[in-house]
């Protein structure tokens, strides 16, 4: 299984290839991922720059669909890295994002991908989405880059996650990454998908389904703000469902990859004050056959120029030093683990 599903990520990628060469714009199959940003135009333009001076090492990155942000953000790191003095040269590829990458770098079609952390670590210890063909454990953690929050939305009387018991809930797709974040983070809340009246929809159409009275609640794992609540708040009252610290802490301490996440007021019509959640990120991994020397320029060079990436790309505001390395399962790359004890980020 784990084979037919390598065999099926090669091909994917060659794809992906094909179609970046032609233009074309496949959609994103993974999940979760997050909201396209007015970046990826120019993302797209220049997902593969030329090569820096010198004999730089040349890489694939494997992102997730064009219209996602995996894909411009990638596109950026590369954009900038390129430039830069420091050996490489990365080319983006749309891919299926986080399940895909992580057996493109693995199976060593791919040298660097953007991956969720929560799937990598259900990757590395072979649970979860990765229960059936087992582990995949042949790639490296280089750093977190951003957040992808796990927002819980409900309308009317539904004020916590504990009132979600009997409720018609969507949970996402069925067999998605959200999916499982519904599910444990109604676990560390006492509650089963036995407890509530399950519902699989995606983002777009869990939005219109509350909006209409077929559900009453729904998890969403995305950016925030996000899209499809941003749109549901502009025509009806919604609550976003607070994950508090004792709740959170449960959960972090069955799934280290969770971190805590505070949603600004404001993010999202009628909801004016900071709501705390929690979140997965967004995770650059890599080949662990890449010598420690290129992985520690390339980490060094993401840090040192994050300000640039940032006025490319709203995502590169979130990347920090400390945020790089918290909420990580899976270790670091040599290089990178190099890079960040050397500015005091692990000790």
């Amino acid at each position: 299984m784990k084979k037919q599903i390598s065999v099926l990520a090669a091909m994917a990628l060659s794809c992906a290839m094909v179609l970046t060469a032609c233009s074309s714009k496949p959609a994103e199959t993974a999940a979760p991922a997050a909201e396209t940003t007015a970046a990826q135009a120019a993302a797209e333009t220049t997902a593969a720059p030329a090569a820096p001076s010198g004999d730089a090492v040349k890489m694939t990155m494997g992102t997730g669909g064009t219209t996602g942000t995996y894909y411009a953000f990638g596109g950026v790191i590369a954009n900038v890295l390129n430039a830069k003095n420091i050996g490489v040269n990365i080319n983006v590829q749309s891919t299926g994002a986080s399940k895909a990458n992580i057996y493109l770098v693995n199976d060593g079609e791919a040298d660097l991908a953007i991956v969720q952390n929560d799937v990598m670590d259900y990757a590395y210890n072979g649970t979860d989405l990765f229960a059936e063909e087992g582990a995949a454990t042949e790639f490296s953690t280089v750093a977190a880059l951003y957040a992808e929050v796990c927002q819980v939305v409900s309308t009317g009387d539904i004020k916590s996650i504990e009132d979600l018991k009997g409720k018609r809930v969507s949970v996402g797709d069925a067999g998605s990454g959200v999916e499982f974040n519904a599910r444990q983070i109604l676990e560390a809340y006492g509650i089963s998908f036995d407890d509530i009246q399950v519902n699989n929809l995606g983002f777009g159409d869990s939005a219109d389904a509350l909006k209409d009275g077929k559900i009453d609640a729904f998890f969403c794992t995305a950016g925030a703000p996000t899209t499809a609540i941003v749109e549901l708040a502009t025509t009806n009252s919604i609550n976003l469902l607070e994950i508090d610290d004792e709740h959170a802490a449960a959960l972090a301490e069955a799934h280290p990859f969770y971190t805590t996440y505070p949603i600004p007021g404001g993010s999202y019509k009628g909801v004016d004050n900071d709501v705390q959640t929690v979140a997965i990120k967004a995770t650059l991994i890599c080949s662990p056959s890449l010598s420690e020397d290129t992985v520690y320029n390339l980490t060094k060079a993401i840090f040192d120029n994050q300000s640039e990436i940032a006025a490319a790309h709203a995502k590169g505001e979130e990347l920090s030093l400390e945020y790089a390395v918290s909420g990580i399962s899976v270790p670091f790359h040599p290089g990178a683990e190099k890079y960040f004890k050397e500015v005091g980020a692990i000790k």
